[in-house]
């Protein structure tokens, strides 16, 4: 098979060798393809993926402390779906990172421990105003940068799960202004996530705005 291949078997460990009836030796080929699980990955993928590690991170450490000091019951909840969905997309990332055999950032971005410190020190609804406004504003760049991702990436698996993760991204920003608001967490909401005509309607026909931030 020449010098490429012993170079892709010292990559990707030992291949196994069987011997045929006929004595020739024939090679089993590993379980996946190296095009795509080697580091060669452009450097906007690369960039990607591991600042989308971090801000993960962030949003599942941020989320943590909002269940545990957030006022209102929606901010509560809210930073519950943050651990449960970001926790599910880093399982993802990282699988995906370790098929590149990329290595991620072990800690949080530093705007998350930017808003973890300045959230430590405030509680109840200054907490919840704190928090939120953090969460539109750290979902806009998210949704921006997984957009890209999913429309220019170059390797097809991180663009796949670019494309994938964007509805969550999308729907978490929808739920953090509604609760920014003062609406409903899931009010004017459609099945992807995004926002609907911006006024809610009330029984008789009329339309309601609401306003003010939760918090204040």
């Amino acid at each position: 098979m020449g010098l490429a291949a012993g170079l892709f078997v010292l990559a990707n460990g030992a291949m196994a060798q069987q011997t045929s009836s006929d004595g020739s030796a024939t090679t089993k080929k590993p379980a996946m393809s190296g095009k795509h699980t080697m580091s060669n990955l452009s450097a906007d993928d690369k960039t990607f993926l591991k600042k989308a590690a971090q801000g993960g991170m962030g949003e599942v450490m941020l989320g943590k402390l909002a269940t545990v000091k957030a006022s209102s019951n929606d901010v509560k909840m809210f930073g519950q779906h943050m651990v449960t969905d970001h926790t599910n997309a880093n399982s993802e990332l990282m699988a995906i990172a370790k098929q590149k055999k990329i290595s991620l950032p072990k800690s949080p971005d530093p705007d998350s421990k930017s808003a973890q410190t300045r959230l430590k020190k405030v509680t109840g609804t200054a907490f919840d105003k704190v928090y939120i406004d953090h969460m539109v504003n750290d979902h806009v760049k998210d949704v921006a940068d997984f957009q890209k991702e999913a429309d220019q990436g170059q390797d097809p698996d991180v663009k796949a799960f670019a494309a994938k993760t964007l509805p969550t991204l999308k729907q978490h920003l929808q739920m953090a202004k509604n609760v920014q608001s003062g609406r409903n967490m899931s009010d004017n909401m459609d099945m992807n996530g995004t926002a609907g005509s911006g006024t809610d309607q009330k029984t008789d026909g009329t339309s309601n705005t609401p306003g003010g931030t939760t918090g204040k």
